[in-house]
């Protein structure tokens, strides 16, 4: 990926995050950008959150999936 690839994934993130407004979207960006590489992040996350992810596997175990497409689509009008 080229530097000007990488800047135009920025600047379109940046103007995506300023657009959000579910707050527990923003909170996990927040969460994300503080987060410690030195870890392991599931030990991070809080038990709401460790909660979630559990029941998305749990979830895509059961078939329970959408397409990508509809996903971006569905956070991006959030």
């Amino acid at each position: 990926m080229s530097a000007t690839e990488i800047n135009e994934i920025k600047l379109g993130l940046i103007g995506w995050i300023n657009q959000l407004s579910n707050v527990e979207i923003i909170a996990f960006l927040d969460g994300l950008k503080n987060s410690k590489t030195k870890e392991d992040w599931w030990d991070e996350l809080s038990e709401s959150h460790k909660l979630q992810v559990l029941a998305g596997i749990e979830d895509s175990k059961n078939g329970k999936i959408m397409p990508s497409q509809e996903f971006w689509k569905k956070l991006k009008n959030a």
